[in-house]
């Protein structure tokens, strides 16, 4: 089949200019349209004046990955913007889904929350870890339950993403008390808010602090493993270097 246009889906990373890559940025300058959720669009949208753009709001992603896709059908060289990486909870994968090939699709990586907010932290994935989402909007609340259980049975590092919302404001609570029948509640964790925002903010604490700590949709939480420690003010998870 002979493609008409071309979608880049970009990851843009945690909100920053500074933060995102080389690559993605020079693709929104090239691209014809930016494509995104409102929010995004917004974080970028004074570094782009002269783009145009399409937006949708909110639980509209089905919409906005096939206006995306109509519009590269059209010859035009779109952008498909996504916070951190776009293969990472974003929409790579459903833009793929509803291609039929017509579009020549090409993902563009970023930087993930887990590694903008770890970065904010310290060291805090420095061995094995596992990327567990609370929302159950597409997934089950058992499964998710479970994923969290094998992995604090496993002594991961636990990274969470949406841990909180309006309808899910005690998620984050019920996922520490899970943690805990592995862990101890004297676990390190840490909270990254706003990563690249003006309104950015980090706080390590305990596992059982962070089990009453209220959060939000822009944070990303960390519980960390059994050699996990606090180093002047950073989260910590040896390697073993040291050791060796």
């Amino acid at each position: 089949m002979k493609k008409t246009g071309k979608l880049y889906v970009v990851g843009i990373g945690p909100g920053s200019y500074e933060d995102m890559t080389v690559r993605a940025i020079n693709i929104l300058k090239e691209c014809e349209l930016i494509v995104g959720y409102t929010v995004y669009i917004d974080l970028i949208r004074d570094h782009f004046p002269d783009k145009e753009t399409l937006t949708t709001p909110m639980r509209q992603e089905k919409e906005r990955c096939q206006m995306a896709l109509d519009e590269a059908k059209k010859g035009k060289t779109v952008a498909m913007v996504c916070s951190g990486d776009s293969g990472v909870y974003g929409m790579s994968g459903l833009i793929l889904e509803l291609s039929d090939g017509s579009v020549d699709v090409e993902m563009v990586p970023g930087v993930t929350a887990a590694l903008s907010g770890g970065a904010l932290l310290g060291a805090p994935l420095g061995h094995d870890f596992a990327v567990i989402s609370l929302s159950d909007l597409l997934t089950p609340m058992e499964l998710i339950e479970d994923r969290l259980r094998m992995s604090a049975k496993a002594d991961m590092v636990i990274c969470l993403y949406n841990p909180s919302s309006k309808k899910r404001s005690d998620y984050l609570k019920k996922a520490c008390e899970i943690v805990m029948e592995y862990k101890n509640p004297k676990t390190v964790c840490g909270i990254a808010r706003n990563v690249g925002r003006s309104e950015e903010e980090k706080s390590v604490l305990s596992l059982e602090e962070l089990r009453d700590t209220q959060v939000d949709m822009f944070t990303t939480v960390y519980i960390g493993n059994s050699m996990t420690k606090e180093i002047d003010g950073n989260m910590v998870t040896p390697r073993g270097y040291r050791n060796v």
